[in-house]
């Protein structure tokens, strides 16, 4: 098969730049891997705005990235376009496909590009962006926009594609800017690939955990509450407080001390942190008593004066001190996206400072921690080394010192991980734990951070074997990385059907009659005594609507009491998750729930 583009210095190249400027490299084929889907569906970007500027004359366009879920285009139009017209523009670009244009690129100067443009002021708005005093623009058939690259050599290899949603979204992700309409698509190199990811993409519909939220009642936004912010009703609150309790539990037999730090601090030492220099931007800010202070993003310098309590020994060392830590970030509104990107979050979070000499074993005991809690929750997961990024703190030498000292922890341990060059927090390389859910959808979840720059910035130190002062290492470490993104997941891993250990009512009790009430309010005191959530569904409702009530909250055991149970002592059992309906005593139905909401293990 023949290339479509080349890889030279890690840096895909299309085939004209190459041959313009006389660079070889190792040929990319049309296929599924990243390389080629990054040139494929960059050029299906293009196919798709080109599609839309013959359809529609008046289109102005922003951007076209490729991004994770495929690529998207942002653009305005005079008419309105909805959902029912993304087939009209499928069968524009697969018309135009057809007629295989070479895809040409070509530079001209920032002033000449502001020149051609300068009835645009969209792009007007992206050159504005661009620092170079060069730019490209590729060109097929009477369609050109301006783009870095890569593209396909020709429109003909686009073939398996399917625009997926219409939305809208803020000129630049900034929502003073005006609302653009953002359409999204995927490409393939092959039916198979495209049929099976549209079979996903109807599963992931199902499974939305906005939806499944609604369904169950777990939580709410409201927009006079603000966007971002979500809100816990009784079925969420009850979920996450037995998630919470079960990691205080695993955090305090691993040796982890409860700590809490303020949510908002004196700006002076989010400056001397560096997160106001490196973080500002997703920070908030106040004023009290005329100083400015920073509501919390991180919890970590909550955590260091915790730290600087107490003289510390080497003989204290590690000290681990963990929070569900409350933090705010900044995000954009058109980046909201119900838990999984939210303004307001609960980390659970910790902080381990060690010596140097610790820190493999510290790395491999929370590896390993992390490993019991993803497979309790039945994910597949990989690991992943992010090293320095371009916005950091600290010196070369301690960077690569840290990035070697996790590499090495790995290495020796016989730890799979890949590498995200310049994916690391500013202050710190990390390993980031990546997830795969049931439909194979991969998120990222945990992170692992590896810290000498900010013992360095706070001159933390403890008394070493010869009483001299030694500067700690300090582990930032979040394994769900917050509560809300990691309850999201989960209900859509599950598609809401939970573990009976975490779900948010583990027994649904239905009386038959009034008469029935009595024993079941006896059943449900003896479950509650151990912890069991239940809820008596005995309202003047038909017997089998208060059954399907249960039902639809997706609860795992569902029993049903008559007279023969009153007379018996005896439990109807409905389990939701076998399918199966069977009878147990009520000392056996006691004890199966009693080990079924403790089938745990992290």
């Amino acid at each position: 098969m023949d290339a479509i583009a080349i890889k030279h210095n890690d840096e895909i190249i299309d085939l004209q730049t190459a041959d313009v400027l006389g660079i070889e490299g190792e040929p990319i084929e049309l296929n599924n891997s990243s390389d080629s889907l990054e040139v494929l569906r960059h050029s299906t970007a293009h196919l798709m705005a080109q599609a839309i500027k013959s359809l529609y004359t008046n289109a102005k366009f922003f951007v076209g990235p490729v991004v994770k879920e495929g690529f998207y285009y942002d653009f305005k139009v005079d008419e309105e376009i909805g959902s029912g017209d993304l087939k009209k523009i499928e069968k524009q670009m697969i018309n135009l496909a057809k007629k295989k244009f070479e895809i040409e690129r070509y530079e001209i100067s920032m002033e000449e590009a502001k020149l051609k443009f300068g009835n645009d002021e969209l792009k007007l708005d992206v050159l504005n962006r661009i620092p170079d005093t060069k730019v490209s623009i590729y060109k097929q058939g009477d369609f050109e926009d301006l783009c870095r690259g890569p593209h396909l050599p020709n429109v003909r290899h686009i073939r398996f594609f399917k625009l997926t949603k219409i939305a809208g979204a803020y000129r630049g992700g900034d929502s003073k800017n005006e609302m653009l309409t953002r359409i999204y698509g995927i490409a393939f190199a092959d039916k198979e690939s495209l049929k099976a990811h549209m079979v996903m993409l109807a599963e992931a519909e199902k499974r939305d955990h906005r939806k499944i939220g609604n369904e169950m009642k777990l939580f709410t936004f409201r927009e006079e509450v603000g966007a971002g912010f979500p809100i816990w009703l009784p079925n969420g609150a009850r979920m996450r407080s037995r998630l919470e309790d079960l990691l205080f539990r695993a955090h305090r037999k691993r040796g982890y001390e409860p700590v809490r730090g303020p949510e908002m601090l004196r700006s002076d030492l989010w400056r001397r942190s560096g997160h106001y220099q490196n973080y500002g931007e997703n920070m908030y800010f106040t004023e009290i008593d005329e100083i400015e202070f920073g509501v919390k993003p991180m919890n970590c310098v909550g955590h260091i004066k915790v730290y600087e309590h107490d003289l510390r020994s080497y003989r204290d060392l590690p000290l681990k001190y963990f929070e569900y830590g409350v933090v705010h970030r900044h995000e954009m509104t058109g980046a909201l996206h119900g838990l999984f990107r939210v303004r307001e979050f609960t980390q659970d979070d910790a902080h381990i400072f060690c010596t140097p000499d610790q820190i493999e074993e510290q790395i491999v005991e929370v590896v390993d921690f992390a490993d019991k809690i993803m497979k309790t929750f039945e994910f597949d997961y990989k690991m992943m080394i992010s090293t320095k990024p371009e916005k950091a703190v600290g010196d070369d030498k301690v960077w690569d010192i840290a990035t070697d000292a996790l590499k090495k922890a790995m290495d020796k341990n016989s730890l799979p991980y890949t590498i995200d060059e310049g994916g690391g927090a500013f202050y710190g390389p990390k390993i980031d734990i990546k997830i795969a859910d049931a439909i194979g959808r991969e998120w990222q979840c945990g992170t692992i951070q590896l810290d000498f720059n900010l013992p360095e910035r706070f001159e933390l130190e403890y008394s070493g074997d010869s009483n001299d002062k030694i500067q700690p290492v300090m582990i930032h470490r979040a394994i769900l990385g917050s509560f809300e993104r990691f309850i999201g997941i989960l209900t859509e891993h599950y598609a809401g059907e939970f573990p009976m250990f975490i779900a948010p009512t583990q027994v649904a009790i239905v009386p038959i009659a009034e008469t029935h009430n009595a024993y079941a309010k006896e059943i449900a005191d003896k479950l509650m005594d151990f912890g069991a959530d239940t809820e008596i569904f005995n309202k003047n409702e038909s017997l089998n609507k208060r059954i399907r009530t249960a039902e639809k909250g997706r609860v795992p055991m569902i029993i049903v009491l008559g007279d023969e149970e009153v007379e018996h002592r005896s439990i109807a059992v409905r389990d939701r998750r076998s399918r199966e309906q069977y009878n147990l005593s009520e000392s056996e139905f006691i004890a199966l729930i009693q080990t079924k909401i403790n089938e745990v293990h992290f």
